[in-house]
């Protein structure tokens, strides 16, 4: 009789400790009565019925899910190998749990086809710079449908975009091409504002009486600090001017 009882005592504290349940501050407890949904049940011990009433916990963290490469055709028929990754939160666990089988696998699914139907509408350049805009489309189509699985897409990011190695050859000759335009512009535009500059500077000299000569004695004495084996010999310039005009006369005759 001792023994029996003892065993009875055994089996209810089993029956009671099997209803006491544990719900960790990130969780939240997802409560079954008969199969139906009776309850939410927040952080902290918990007491279940056991046989009648059956608990899932939900993560309510922020949660990161890579989309695998999908190979995708861009709107000017390139082929393409796009990448991303898509975080999300449970907003409200009863219906992740009740309205899908695998809430993170569906919204991994859904955000594969988003992320295709979305990088095809985009040219390649466009794709390439617009990754931002791009990513944003494709979070407002994939929270739109897990709006109703209660969950919140917070963010979705495109990590990497994979060329074809032709098309990369192709880009880099494409950038080497702009990068050579881009100096031969800076070197016109440096040659041009040097040709101002010293066609200001004839300008002014040949406005200036006198200019001319202290130019020249300053190239003479500039010169004549420096080793060299030529000779230099100076003419006043009134008589290069008289042999200049000599020559324009006798050119008229």
């Amino acid at each position: 009789m001792d023994a029996l009882l003892v065993m009875l005592v055994i089996i209810v504290g089993l029956f009671i400790l099997s209803g006491i349940k544990v719900i960790n501050q990130y969780q939240r407890g997802v409560v079954l009565t008969l199969g139906r949904f009776t309850g939410i049940r927040n952080p902290g011990l918990r007491i279940i019925v056991p046989i009648f009433q059956t608990m899932y916990r939900v993560d309510m963290r922020s949660t990161p899910i890579d989309v695998s490469k999908q190979e995708i055709i861009t709107k000017d028929n390139v082929t393409a190998g796009v990448d991303a990754i898509v975080y999300f939160r449970v907003i409200k666990p009863e219906r992740a749990m009740l309205e899908t089988t695998n809430y993170v696998y569906a919204t991994s699914q859904f955000a594969q086809a988003a992320l295709r139907d979305v990088t095809g509408n985009f040219e390649l350049d466009d794709l390439l710079a617009k990754r931002d805009e791009v990513s944003e489309k494709i979070k407002e189509i994939v929270d739109k449908q897990t709006d109703q699985w209660g969950i919140d897409v917070e963010a979705v990011k495109i990590q990497n975009i994979e060329l074809p190695a032709d098309m990369k050859r192709a880009m880099a000759k494409q950038a080497e091409a702009e990068r050579e335009r881009r100096s031969n512009i800076i070197n016109a535009e440096g040659e041009r504002a040097a040709a101002e500059t010293l066609a200001e500077a004839a300008r002014i000299i040949s406005s200036t009486p006198g200019a001319l000569n202290l130019r020249t004695l300053n190239t003479i004495e500039r010169i004549s600090t420096e080793p060299s084996q030529k000779t230099t010999m100076l003419f006043p310039i009134e008589l290069i001017d008289a042999v200049r005009d000599i020559g324009t006369g006798l050119r008229n005759k």
